[in-house]
């Protein structure tokens, strides 16, 4: 089980701020552009009939949702108990049929068949060992099938903390990202480059890669203020998945498929 209080020793677990995580990551606009790409990413996908998908860590069952009411099989899991109860609440109100489980994506992994699709969005950061981990989890996709891959971005982490100065120069130093400030910044951010090696080695090609938030993240409140959020959007979209920028992002989304071995 997850401790709170020793974050990147154990799994995390947001039943303490399941409410705080909703309010500040998924009722915002930031929340709202990053399920628009996401799905604009896996549109394709969305379109074909009678997948079998496994949402790994489901949050608040969004893309869950997304997928069941277009008639595809959905597996979804969590750790957390609050925030399975509120992505169950979301899929009765959307009338949707969805097998929840309470447990980590590891536990799933080891108890599932392998699927069409797997969601991992936004989980390895939050994980003790998190490339470990996304051996197992994308070890549950099909020959054939896709990993769709959320993760909050090191490079982007790292040139924040940066512009932003004082303390923070010192948690980039000895890369203590959790040490101090907000609690909603995760242990162990990865970088492309590393995630993307290891899904290569795993057999897969990455067909999509999105950059998601590739400017806003680094304007100032004052900044933001100022700017028109139509305008600000409109170049997020038209950077998102240009080479240097992309990369800058947020988090990345990795559209990767595994390879048929002949």
């Amino acid at each position: 089980m997850a401790r709170v209080k020793e974050r990147g020793k154990y799994d995390y677990n947001f039943d303490a701020m399941a409410q705080k995580f909703e309010e500040s990551i998924y009722g915002t606009l930031k929340g709202e552009w990053r399920l628009k790409l996401l799905q604009e990413d896996l549109a394709s996908l969305h379109k074909q009939r009678g997948l079998s998908v496994w949402d790994a860590g489901c949050g608040l069952g969004q893309m869950s949702a997304w997928f069941a009411k277009e008639g595809h099989h959905v597996i979804a899991n969590d750790l957390s108990f609050k925030m399975l109860e509120r992505a169950k609440e979301n899929l009765q109100k959307e009338g949707c049929e969805v097998t929840l489980h309470q447990a980590s994506a590891q536990e799933m992994a080891n108890a599932i068949p392998q699927q069409d699709v797997v969601l991992f969005h936004a989980v390895l950061e939050w994980l003790a060992e998190p490339l470990e981990s996304l051996k197992e989890v994308a070890g549950r996709v099909k020959e054939g099938g896709v990993l769709s891959l959320l993760f909050f971005n090191q490079h982007s982490l790292i040139y924040r903390n940066m512009l932003k100065g004082g303390w923070r120069v010192g948690m980039v130093r000895d890369g203590s990202w959790y040490g101090r400030g907000k609690k909603l910044t995760p242990p162990h951010p990865q970088t492309p480059e590393d995630v993307e090696a290891l899904l290569k080695a795993e057999g897969f090609e990455i067909v999509t890669y999105t950059g998601i938030r590739v400017f806003h993240d680094y304007m100032e409140k004052e900044a933001l203020n100022q700017t028109n959020m139509e305008e600000l959007l409109e170049m997020e979209y038209r950077y998102c998945r240009k080479p240097t920028f992309r990369s800058m992002g947020r988090y990345i989304h990795f559209v990767a498929h595994k390879r048929i071995e002949r």
